[in-house]
């Protein structure tokens, strides 16, 4: 298959084939799937990717720790997933998801809980 050939296969044919960057990676967005408010940003390789699949929880891999976790693993705030969402050239997921709790560690509903405001500070906002 060439590269256009693969290109075409991934943005119009039904095989999920997952573009990965260099770390191995795709970017993942949750989104309560009842009110469609984006909950947090993370990151998905291919193990979070399987593990999110074959449980119905959130899986991720933190870069900053550079291991596995699953979402709510500590704090019972987990994140069902109801769909996954693939964009067009597959290298970004969009998980539906029904979260039992906060999204973000620091408790906030959303991780997308401030603005930046006129004077260019931050802004809590109510989410």
């Amino acid at each position: 298959m060439s590269v256009d050939d693969d290109s075409l296969q991934r943005e119009q044919g039904t095989a999920f084939m997952p573009r990965f960057d260099s770390q191995g990676l795709v970017t993942a967005v949750a989104i309560d799937h009842r009110t469609g408010q984006l909950l947090m940003l993370a990151h998905m390789d291919a193990e979070a990717i399987a593990r999110t699949r074959e449980t119905g929880l959130a899986h991720f891999w933190s870069r900053s720790r550079k291991k596995q976790w699953m979402k709510g693993e500590t704090s019972g705030h987990v994140l069902k997933v109801i769909e996954i969402r693939v964009d067009c050239d597959q290298d970004a997921l969009e998980l539906r998801v029904e979260p039992a709790g906060p999204a973000c560690h620091t408790l906030a509903t959303s991780c997308f809980y401030r603005r930046i405001a006129a004077d260019g500070s931050l802004e809590r906002i109510e989410v």
